[in-house]
């Protein structure tokens, strides 16, 4: 997807001015049903999604807190291994939260999702061969993952380093070296994370008419991008690659998109078979029992790590004793819960749903 520049990402006019187009109007989506049944909804979603959108910027101002400031010196993983240990257990807190609310929140308002969630290597398509050199500073490459890359710098999985050294603009992560650099980035890179989540949170709590079609959308867009965050690991373009939390995060958006579809049911479950397609109630059993599937696949999995993809993996023609591996397995059960054109996929009933409801569906592009 491309990349504004950096000064729309982290503009809080700009996310506020936006969350308003949408509240005053839609920005241009369309939807059908009862207006009553999408009020409710709208409301809701509103008040779910506040709560979590506080708790997330919450996060990040703890996260900015901790951020350790010694004198005469840069980080030290031993003197400062407290400080360093309370910046990840509110990084994980803000990353598991904002992997809740990201189906919703990244197709009404992208700029947010673009300076809260950008991976390094997406920032670095937009700038160029320049690239980002201070780490620290709280401009060029921010967001989650830019601090999440500090956080973990020790201890990034080799695959990881690899794809990113051919990268134009590649610096290698570090902690900071030197005072300086410590002050810059409490005040610059994590400060910078407090004010768009602050951004985000204001305009979304100023919000009294939101339009539900592009979030229920993309809810299903997530699931379907399921299969995309577990074949990234292949290449080291996973989500939270430093930290090796990306099971984590599909676990988390699995969590967020149940929640926020669960504010649709009762509308879903409302509408009669139509043109083909089942009643609303029968939809309804169908998605739920696709999570429900997609939850044991995941529970499955020990730890927050995806596995480790074989050496020989291939996305376009997986071998039989690949797919036989831990992460094979996750792979193929994944493709066929997500896949839109298969029969069954949560995917495919989402869609069925948002056919019910009048309202647009997930195409794959």
């Amino acid at each position: 997807m491309p990349i504004p520049a950096r000064s729309a990402l982290s503009n809080p006019a700009r996310i506020a001015a936006g969350l308003a187009c949408i509240a005053a109007s839609g920005c241009g989506s369309s939807s059908a049903g009862s207006g009553s049944d999408q009020a409710s909804v709208a409301r809701s979603m509103q008040q779910t999604l506040r709560a979590d959108l506080l708790t997330l910027n919450q996060a990040a101002v703890k996260l900015q807190a901790a951020a350790p400031s010694p004198t005469g010196r840069g980080w030290d993983g031993t003197a400062d291994a407290t400080a360093i240990a309370a910046m990840k257990a509110a990084w994980v807190q803000a990353r598991t939260t904002y992997e809740h609310v990201e189906g919703a929140i990244a197709p009404i308002f992208p700029d947010a999702d673009l300076a809260i969630d950008e991976r390094y290597d997406g920032f670095l398509a937009t700038l160029g061969p320049a690239g980002d050199a201070d780490l620290f500073d709280g401009k060029g490459v921010t967001g989650m993952h830019a601090i999440e890359r500090i956080l973990y710098s020790d201890v990034i999985p080799a695959r990881v380093v690899t794809f990113e050294a051919t990268l134009p603009g590649y610096v290698p992560a570090a902690f900071p070296a030197t005072e300086a650099e410590a002050t810059e980035l409490k005040a610059g890179l994590a400060a910078q994370l407090v004010t768009d989540t602050q951004a985000l949170l204001d305009g979304w709590s100023a919000l009294t008419n939101l339009d539900v079609s592009g979030a229920f959308e993309g809810l299903i867009g997530l699931m379907h991008e399921q299969q995309e965050k577990v074949n990234n690991a292949a290449s080291g373009e996973e989500e939270s690659r430093y930290s090796q939390r990306t099971m984590a995060d599909l676990r988390a958006n699995l969590d967020g998109t149940r929640t926020i579809y669960g504010l649709f049911r009762d509308w879903l479950r409302s509408r009669p078979a139509a043109a083909g397609l089942p009643a609303g109630t029968n939809v309804d059993g169908t998605i739920m029992a696709g999570f429900g599937a997609l939850g044991i696949t995941y529970a499955s999995v020990t730890g927050d790590a995806i596995p480790a993809p074989p050496s020989t993996w291939s996305a376009e023609a997986p071998s039989a004793d690949d797919l036989q591996t831990p992460f094979g397995g996750l792979y193929e059960a994944v493709h066929q819960a997500v896949d839109p054109s298969m029969a069954g996929s949560v995917v495919r009933n989402m869609n069925q749903g948002a056919a019910l409801l009048g309202i647009p569906g997930f195409e794959a592009q």
